[in-house]
């Protein structure tokens, strides 16, 4: 059976890489609830948002389940500077490159995600990324959406990124730095992964790209709540979301789950984006709600927080010289409703 006494005596097994001392030892383990065989524990290490918080994760969940727990519910702080001193400090590890996950970087990262797929989140992240782009933003897009990636073909990106002395370089279009898991399949092959062979491939966009300095990261997650989510919740302690969501009621019903996937892990909500509002009539300039009113609003109402803008069903104007089949220009009057959506985040970001 396991009891709270139980888990501690994991827990002494596994080591803070940072200290190369027990979880216990440190201090680390800040709290720990058991009921029905459901464990949850909080923790805190020297660093988080690293390679080695995920290595800890991984090792944390083995050793409660190995104990016969059901499952694990894990959520990480950082350990004081006074904790730390007492310590006897953290070895720094010469680390190549931009601390992107470092606690002092400046990069906000925001997180495009929703309940379900088919609504939009991808079109909504390219476009979100290019605004910000446009109103002088340093901004990079990473296509976390593993299994349906799609934002190089949005953007009209054909290249594919260089190494360089073992670091990416993301290639960059309309400003945006892009990263993508399209950029290492070849042919279009689907992939067919296990979840920490995912949580590698995504720890080494943040670990192994050179991203330079950022004022935003976007991410477009997969839909739901699955593994991938669950890991950049973890690697990312301090991610903004978005949520998408169509008037639909039922993809509302089911956003709300991400949503408060995103509450329980302690991340800002910075509000909703109602996509496939209304399709509007050029002749007429009449309105029509096509799936519906009310998702957006309800879905604000459950969460807490703010409709960032509705997004009429609609398509670009396409250049065949410069083709990005996704990309609004400034000037349409959907690419004017993203720059409005980007501008509310800036403003809510500083």
């Amino acid at each position: 059976m396991v009891t709270e006494a139980v888990v501690l005596e994991a827990l002494n097994r596994v080591k803070d890489r940072d200290l190369n001392k027990s979880l216990v030892e440190t201090g680390g383990v800040r709290e720990v609830k058991v009921k029905d065989g459901n464990v949850s524990v909080k923790i805190a290490l020297a660093k988080t948002g690293t390679a080695e918080q995920m290595e800890v994760q991984q090792e944390v969940v083995n050793v409660i389940k190995g104990e016969g727990a059901n499952s694990v519910g894990l959520r990480f702080e950082e350990l004081t500077e006074e904790e730390l001193v007492k310590l006897g400090g953290v070895n720094e590890p010469s680390f190549q490159g931009p601390a992107l996950l470092a606690p002092n970087s400046k990069t906000t990262f925001i997180a495009v995600t929703s309940g379900k797929g088919g609504v939009g989140k991808s079109t909504v992240s390219v476009n979100l990324a290019t605004s910000l782009a446009r109103l002088g933003k340093k901004v990079g897009i990473i296509d976390a959406d593993i299994y349906g990636f799609s934002v190089p073909d949005m953007m009209g990106i054909e290249e594919r990124p260089k190494v360089i002395a073992d670091r990416i370089y993301p290639v960059e279009r309309f400003g945006v730095k892009v990263i993508s898991m399209g950029f290492f399949v070849e042919d279009n092959a689907p992939v067919i992964w296990r979840g920490p062979m995912l949580g590698k491939m995504l720890n080494q966009f943040f670990t192994e790209v050179e991203w330079g300095d950022l004022d935003y990261l976007v991410l477009d997650l997969p839909p739901g709540t699955g593994d991938v989510a669950l890991d950049l919740h973890t690697m990312l302690p301090h991610s903004k979301e978005i949520l998408v969501t169509t008037p639909h009621a039922t993809a509302a019903f089911v956003a709300a789950r991400a949503g408060t996937m995103a509450i329980k892990t302690h991340h800002e909500i910075l509000g909703v984006v109602e996509n496939m509002a209304y399709f509007q009539s050029r002749v007429s300039g009449e309105k029509e709600y096509v799936f519906g009113t009310g998702g957006g609003e309800r879905l604000t109402e459950e969460l807490k927080t703010e409709l960032l803008g509705q997004i009429p069903l609609g398509q670009p104007e396409i250049n065949k010289d410069d083709f990005a089949p996704s990309i609004y220009a400034s000037e349409h009057p959907i690419g004017e409703i993203y720059e409005g959506i980007a501008k509310r985040i800036i403003e809510k970001t500083h």
